[in-house]
């Protein structure tokens, strides 16, 4: 099954949009998965304007892109974070900072322009975060109020029922990428989140093996326990660094800083193993992009970049008609 292989934005919203389109193409990507900052995509224009969105794919099809999905993970975390302190201020308007609760109303609104964005755009996917009120509940001591844990998705329910609400009303769906600091950061607490929404179709997962590798979790039994959730894809590497003085919470580390116990890897040089990945998204049909989401402290990102896409076209193979052996009774 050959799959278009995108860039994720994210990390190079410093850059003007158009002058990452002509470094994409020339990095040879299919398209780009537009971030919802920069002047990379505006939810807020977009859920406004579709001559807006036409011009957005204009620009890309100058260059010979294409676009499958949205990200509006900055907004999303500011919706269930119970503080939005000083440190997510430069992801808000003016207007908006310092003030938890205004943050927290700019991001659910930011949130549902990105599905009418989306739908403008003609795409049906917009990945994000969700933030969450629980997660700093992480380690129970003082001990937990467990009934406080259930609370916490209970909230995020109530916070994204209504965003899901305007999502189905465009026809768009929402992946939540399953990462620390989320509602849902492993297995347990992807299904519990799930129950939270009562499993409506509209909410699924941007699966990243990443952030399950460092967590001693195996992405390929993420994808076999979720396989109809699976609604995009980061491809993005990581690596275990344990040694028997390195934490695997990392000791208020920076990335890349000597004394981590894990960090991030350019696509294919980190503990992920992407060939039976790749498998098993065959296996569950899934047939969206593959997107690099480039992250790796320790070495240039234009060369990352390139690497990554032609790391990934070798995994990028078509499946087979049938069984190899067939050819043995013909």
């Amino acid at each position: 099954m050959i799959r278009p292989i995108t860039l994720f934005t994210g990390q190079w919203a410093d850059l003007p949009i158009e002058t990452l389109c002509q470094k994409a193409k020339e990095f040879g990507y299919d398209g780009m998965e537009l971030a919802c900052w920069g002047d990379h995509f505006d939810v807020f224009k977009g859920a406004e304007s579709k001559a807006y969105c036409d011009d957005k794919r204009a620009l890309l099809d100058k260059y010979g892109l294409n676009v499958w999905a949205i990200s509006n993970h900055l907004a999303g975390q500011l919706i269930c974070d119970p503080n939005n302190d000083a440190r997510s201020d430069a992801f808000v308007p003016d207007d908006a900072k310092g003030d938890p609760e205004k943050k927290r109303q700019w991001a659910i609104e930011s949130m549902k322009a990105a599905g009418k964005a989306a739908k403008n755009l003609g795409v049906k996917v917009v990945n994000g975060f969700t933030g969450s009120s629980i997660w700093h509940l992480l380690y129970s001591f003082p001990p937990n109020d467990f009934n406080e844990i259930e609370a916490g998705y209970e909230y995020f329910a109530e916070l994204f029922n209504p965003i899901l609400d305007v999502f189905e009303q465009a026809g768009v769906r929402f992946a939540l990428e399953v990462h620390p600091t989320e509602i849902a950061y492993d297995f347990v607490t992807s299904k519990k989140t799930l129950e939270a929404i009562n499993y409506r179709e509209s909410f699924g997962f941007n699966f990243d093996p990443s952030h399950l590798i460092w967590q001693g979790m195996d992405p390929v039994k993420f994808l076999q326990t979720f396989p109809d959730r699976i609604y995009h894809t980061h491809m993005k590497d990581s690596t275990v660094m344990l040694d028997g003085t390195t934490s695997i919470l990392s000791g208020h580390l920076q990335f890349g800083e000597l004394g981590r116990g894990w960090d991030f890897r350019s696509v294919g040089r980190g503990d992920v193993k992407f060939d039976p990945i790749i498998r098993m998204l065959n296996r569950i049909g899934y047939d969206g992009p593959l997107s690099v989401e480039w992250e790796d402290p320790g070495m240039d990102r234009e060369f990352g970049a390139k690497d990554s896409c032609e790391f990934l076209r070798k995994y990028n193979y078509p499946t087979p008609e049938g069984l190899f052996d067939e050819a043995f009774s013909k």
